[in-house]
């Protein structure tokens, strides 16, 4: 079996695929010319961030299996995949912790003004500590989760502990179930009427694009903050920047960008009121580890072993006619 790696994935993932004697590659070009050549006799694929559109894959003769480094898949061509039976695995139980920690991160960056009081001890004005604006506690504050799947539970159990009032929009999961996790379901329109915090924990797709834009911004808390840790597009990047630059919310956290990398000029990159990383909220090392692993293990069995696989890590299974 002959397995090609798109992009740098940590070494215990290489080791559970090698461990089958499967012959793997590292791609580092991802011009369309090259993944063609590359990936024309391969048999599985373990995905990072590049894209795999229905021209590449139409190349793609022997391919069986994808196998996502993460749980996002909008980089690769679903419909082409599905026409051919070819399986789509995502590395579902890996990222929750990691993402769920970067949220609370921003919660508390953004709102403890941490990086000024930083910079103003730094430069002798101790004295001056009530110069900083306000900062806030997340006690008892409203937060909205948009997306209740692995990685909004994690995130609410942690925003419990501060004992916040925790609110889910989810259309996809029964009152029950948001209940059950000591949450409040409520509609869109009003959690972010409500909501002191917003995180987004959605997958992108016709529905959700553009999801939070000028509507809802205008409908915010004035002291709100939002965060997104999911995909650029989810929330309108002009409908942010303009409500940050209008000081309509008190701040934001991004992490996903429409366009990545985002373009220098980026008017995000001159906002006070803004924390920026570059799409890496799920990638401390432990989670890298986990991925690596998980998907590897995903190419493993659905090769070889279609019994030990995690049915769940299957986003295409209906159409597979799978016989296990």
């Amino acid at each position: 079996m002959k397995i090609a790696i798109l992009g740098n994935v940590h070494n215990d993932g290489w080791k559970a695929l090698k461990e089958k004697k499967f012959e793997c590659f590292e791609v580092t070009n991802f011009d369309e010319i090259n993944l063609k050549i590359q990936l024309a006799d391969v048999d599985a694929i373990l995905l990072r961030t590049s894209k795999l559109n229905a021209s590449i894959l139409s190349n793609c003769k022997k391919l069986k299996i994808i196998a996502r480094h993460g749980v996002g898949y909008d980089n690769v061509d679903l419909d082409h995949l599905n026409k051919n039976k070819i399986a789509l695995g995502i590395t579902g139980t890996s990222n929750a912790v990691s993402v769920a920690e970067y949220v609370l991160t921003s919660f508390l960056y953004l709102t403890k003004n941490i990086h000024l009081s930083d910079k103003l001890t730094r430069e002798g004005n101790f004295k001056n500590k009530s110069s900083l604006p306000n900062f806030f506690e997340l006690y008892q504050k409203n937060i909205l989760i948009l997306g209740f799947g692995r990685i909004g539970k994690e995130v609410a159990k942690r925003c419990k502990a501060f004992d916040a009032n925790v609110y889910v929009y989810d259309p996809f999961i029964e009152i029950k179930d948001i209940e059950k996790n000591a949450c409040i379901p409520i509609n869109k329109e009003e959690g972010i009427r409500l909501a002191d915090y917003i995180t987004v924990h959605l997958p992108l797709n016709d529905k959700t694009k553009n999801f939070i834009s000028t509507k809802e911004f205008s409908s915010m808390k004035k002291n709100s903050i939002i965060v997104n840790s999911a995909r650029g597009g989810i929330i309108n990047e002009s409908s942010l920047i303009q409500a940050l630059e209008k000081k309509n919310i008190l701040a934001a956290g991004v992490d996903v960008f429409e366009k990545e990398p985002p373009d220098q000029d980026n008017p995000l990159f001159k906002l006070p009121n803004v924390l920026l990383s570059p799409h890496n909220a799920a990638l401390t090392l432990e989670c890298r580890k986990r991925m690596a692993i998980e998907a590897a293990q995903l190419i493993v069995y659905y090769l070889t072993d279609k019994k030990k696989l995690n049915l769940n890590n299957l986003v295409n299974i209906k159409e597979l006619d799978l016989q296990i």
